[in-house]
């Protein structure tokens, strides 16, 4: 670990978080903020992303596979962007409230979203890669 990397993820997480506080609060306010809706818009787009850099990475290479573009993108972008651990609290209290059905509803959108999503943002940038 390198000073150089330490910074691009410094950068990226912070890119990142600031992103996934705007959009999640944009969509909450949106559409309401009974059920985390933001969380789970972050969370699916956050998959497609990474999908698609993944994709980039084993289609394309170059710049997509250096090390240092790793850290900055995958580790610190999509790291500070994505929000797992919201989601995990959220789910814990929409059961904690009584919410027990919109709990495992939460759980299931947002799994099968984010594989699909992953799935889908990879097979594009193979296709168009070529």
């Amino acid at each position: 670990m390198t000073l150089a990397a330490c910074a691009l993820v410094l950068i990226g997480g912070f890119c990142g978080g600031i992103s996934r506080f705007f959009l999640s609060g944009l969509v909450g306010r949106s559409v309401g903020e009974t059920f985390p809706w933001g969380t789970l818009v972050v969370n699916v787009t956050g998959a497609l992303a990474i999908g698609a850099f993944a994709g980039a990475a084993r289609a394309v290479g170059g710049v997509f596979s250096a090390e240092l573009v790793r850290d900055l993108i995958v580790v610190g972008l999509f790291g500070g962007y994505t929000t797992v651990s919201s989601f995990c609290l959220q789910t814990l209290n929409l059961a904690l409230d009584g919410e027990r059905p919109l709990a495992v509803f939460n759980v299931v959108a947002s799994v099968a979203s984010c594989v699909l999503a992953v799935a889908l943002g990879f097979w594009v940038v193979v296709r168009m890669a070529g």
